[in-house]
């Protein structure tokens, strides 16, 4: 069974999403919760939320990959999601409303047929 953490094999749009919108939202208040730890000079809590912000990002690149897989394309196209935003934004959109190759390719198996969510 693949999991989040492995950057094998395919996933659909729908899961692509929902992980998308999960750790983008987590990333944001990682972000502003990393702004008012410094403002008031807290720097274990600025440790903790830069561990999950660095941690979120390695997901979200991770999914991004799995889902370069299901349109056909290589995981070196995920290093332009390194861009710093809106460029990235747009790619993981992009990968949002792309549809994927309609059954196996050299990635896997046709994820709409052996996902459950």
């Amino acid at each position: 069974m693949k999991t989040i953490l492995e950057p094998t094999g395919r996933i659909t749009r729908r899961k692509y999403l929902v992980l998308f919108v999960l750790f983008y939202f987590i990333n944001l208040l990682c972000i502003m919760l990393l702004y008012e730890s410094m403002k008031a000079e807290n720097w274990l809590t600025f440790a903790i939320f830069g561990i999950l912000l660095i941690t979120t990002i390695v997901l979200l690149l991770v999914q991004a990959i799995k889902r370069l897989h299901d349109i056909g394309m290589d995981w070196k196209y995920a290093l332009y999601l390194l861009i710093p935003p809106p460029i990235n934004l747009i790619g993981f959109i992009y990968l949002a409303i792309k549809a994927g190759h309609d059954g196996p390719n050299k990635f896997g198996p046709d994820p709409r047929k052996t996902d459950v969510v």
